[in-house]
């Protein structure tokens, strides 16, 4: 299991067409990941459960992957909300 704080970066944040397009990098891995905010947290391969957290732009979020891609799913995800 990898755990990583990361700052989000992308200009609206994961609201709408970019939590769908996270959602959507997320399930291209096997491994399970989860999106922690203020101690909530959800599945990471749920748009439903990625929208509740309400993530803005400049805020900072818990990523957890674990499985075999897990380091690989980091990566990526991490580089998905670093974008400016």
């Amino acid at each position: 299991m990898v755990e990583k704080i990361i700052k989000v970066e992308l200009p609206s944040g994961l609201q709408a067409r970019p939590a769908a397009e996270f959602v959507q990098e997320a399930n291209r891995y096997t491994a399970h990941i989860f999106l922690e905010k203020n101690g909530k947290k959800v599945n990471a391969k749920s748009i439903m459960g990625l929208m509740s957290l309400a993530v803005t732009a400049g805020e900072e979020i818990t990523l957890i992957a674990d499985g075999m891609d897990e380091e690989t799913a980091m990566t990526e995800l991490v580089s998905f909300v670093s974008k400016k």
